[in-house]
């Protein structure tokens, strides 16, 4: 599904467990839990709103879109690191030498 629900990272930014959200917010754990999970179809702008509250951040802080196409990198975000690289099954790329190079 290219989009990603990133609740449990903010959780664990904000070192907040699932139950503490859930009474802050008013829904269930186990309506937290499909969340973390992306295992929803949508959620309710007043609920989303009483989650950024909650966890004082932006919806797109929540939520991210990935392209389908595995090989397409997600945006840059400020607050994570970038991922490594894949390793190709070419290996490592290897220096090449100045006298190597053809023209």
């Amino acid at each position: 599904m290219p989009i990603i629900v990133n609740l449990d990272v903010m959780l664990a930014r904000r070192k907040m467990r699932s139950k503490e959200l859930a009474e802050r917010v008013g829904i269930t754990e186990q309506n937290v839990s499909l969340l973390k999970s992306g295992k929803v179809k949508g959620v309710r702008f007043d609920t989303l709103e009483k989650i950024c509250e909650a966890l004082s951040c932006q919806p797109g802080d929540l939520l991210e879109y990935r392209a389908p196409d595995a090989m397409v990198e997600p945006a840059y975000h400020p607050d994570r690191t970038a991922r490594p690289a894949e390793p190709t099954e070419a290996g490592p790329p290897r220096a090449i030498k100045r006298d190597q190079i053809e023209l």
